[in-house]
């Protein structure tokens, strides 16, 4: 299955790496690797995920407070927010 992510999913991730890296050299490649694990996990197990609302699965991004929003469409995996779990949780509901 192909992962598309929305820009504003792809604007979060970079912001959160930079955010990480600022803390700790490191901190933010760590990040953006369990990132991509979430994703391969998802690719691998797209229907695993929890229904949060609608269409909408969340995927938990182990070590770090951040959710992976998305849905299965056909073959493609949408991926509308990456999001940090403790702030504002239905900001993405609109994308």
């Amino acid at each position: 299955m192909e992962v598309r992510f929305s820009s504003d999913a792809t604007r979060e991730v970079s912001n959160a790496a930079r955010y990480y890296e600022r803390a700790a050299e490191g901190l933010g490649k760590a990040f953006l690797q369990k990132i991509k694990e979430s994703v391969s996990e998802i690719k691998l197990f797209p229907f695993a995920s929890r229904i949060i609302r609608g269409d909408y699965r969340r995927r938990l991004v182990s070590r770090f407070p951040y959710g992976i929003i998305y849905r299965i469409s056909k073959d493609t995996i949408f991926v509308a927010a990456v999001m940090h779990l403790k702030q504002k949780p239905d900001y993405w509901i609109n994308r």
